[in-house]
């Protein structure tokens, strides 16, 4: 919580209008003249409250709640103070318990935006927590908070497309991994293990992913819906390389345990993988049973979601010639909506399937 070591009338004022008083509430609520709180909020810095009125007012910050503090700080932070060297009136080590409390609300507001890909709105947010701090001067509590908040950056950039460089998902990734390692967190070190894997696969080091999504699909630091995760992926990653019957296989179990889980969101994108991987072996009728079942299934609230299934979906009915106009028009949407979103690396998907599909034919239903 803020401290002020002397105050003045600037202070003073900052917190009437933190407080939200008139000048007669305010100085009602202090048990002080109306005249005396008019004199501050005209004189501001020029004029000293007595050393008991200084008292009242040390009472009255102490006994306010986080969000007058949120205020009152802003309202200093505003007028010049904070910045105001040796003088500083209002100081405090490191995050205050109310910046903590933001910080986490933050947080949650960024998981929301992120599952709605609002990727300005939730990019605001982090970039307001993290370059509002050093991490090697925080306590656990704000480097738990900013090690969060870097993995949530890794996921924004990895929805973006943006995989692999100094600006990317795998660099805030391995930045969050640092920091839960020093805290000692084993089960947020594997969930980052966890997403290193999938930026692997994302940028195309498929044996490297299927090898790492293995270890991680028996590690007992997962939950079991994230070795369920890791195990799907296994699948995934081996239906890229053209081993779809394997793949399969692997993707059947992971479904399993998403029905045992009771995780129909996680129990439909099983599905999509499924119908895929049965594209991939030419056996079109399940493939299309597969994508039926995703896309009946689960909640589809996210941009996200919707073109991976059309992206799916489109894939799949190009593999026929019967039902390759309808699979054009399923792909120009989907990149439409993966346009819109900023969803750059679905888009590169996207266009990767049309080319492939320009004049080869397909093979028939069986």
């Amino acid at each position: 919580m803020a401290t002020v070591h002397h105050w003045s009338g600037l202070e003073a004022h900052a917190l009437r209008l933190a407080l939200r008083m008139s000048v007669r509430g305010f100085a009602q609520h202090l048990g002080v003249a109306e005249r005396t709180v008019a004199k501050w909020n005209k004189l501001l810095e020029s004029t000293e409250p007595r050393p008991d009125t200084q008292a009242i007012l040390d009472t009255a910050l102490a006994r306010a709640d986080a969000a007058v503090h949120l205020r009152f700080e802003t309202l200093l932070s505003e007028a010049g103070r904070p910045e105001a060297g040796p003088g500083r009136r209002v100081t405090a080590s490191g995050p205050r318990a109310w910046e903590y409390e933001s910080w986490t609300d933050d947080l949650d507001r960024v998981v929301v935006a992120l599952s709605r890909q609002s990727f300005a709105f939730a990019d605001n947010l982090l970039g307001r927590w993290l370059g509002r701090f050093n991490p090697a001067e925080l306590d656990d509590k704000g480097l738990y908070l900013f090690a969060r908040s870097t993995a949530l950056l890794g996921d924004l950039q990895r929805d973006q497309g943006a995989v692999l460089g100094p600006l990317s998902a795998q660099h805030s990734y391995v930045g969050a991994r640092s920091a839960f390692s020093q805290l000692d967190i084993p089960r947020r070190i594997a969930q980052l293990d966890l997403s290193l894997a999938v930026v692997a696969e994302m940028s195309g080091r498929l044996e490297i992913a299927a090898r790492h999504y293995e270890t991680l699909a028996v590690d007992d630091r997962l939950s079991l819906r994230d070795r369920a995760r890791a195990r799907l992926w296994v699948g995934t990653a081996l239906s890229k390389e053209g081993n779809h019957d394997y793949a399969a296989r692997v993707m059947l179990a992971a479904t399993r345990a998403f029905e045992d889980l009771s995780e129909p969101d996680d129990w439909s994108v099983a599905h999509q993988k499924l119908a895929l991987a049965h594209r991939g072996v030419g056996n079109l009728d399940a493939a299309l049973h597969f994508i039926a079942i995703a896309r009946s299934t689960g909640v589809i609230d996210s941009p996200m979601q919707r073109v991976r299934l059309d992206t799916a979906h489109g894939h799949i009915l190009l593999s026929d010639q019967a039902t390759r106009d309808d699979g054009l028009h399923v792909l120009d949407n989907a990149a439409k909506l993966a346009a819109k979103f900023g969803l750059s690396h679905q888009l590169r998907s996207i266009e990767g399937i049309q080319m492939t599909s320009e004049g080869a034919p397909g093979p028939r239903r069986r």
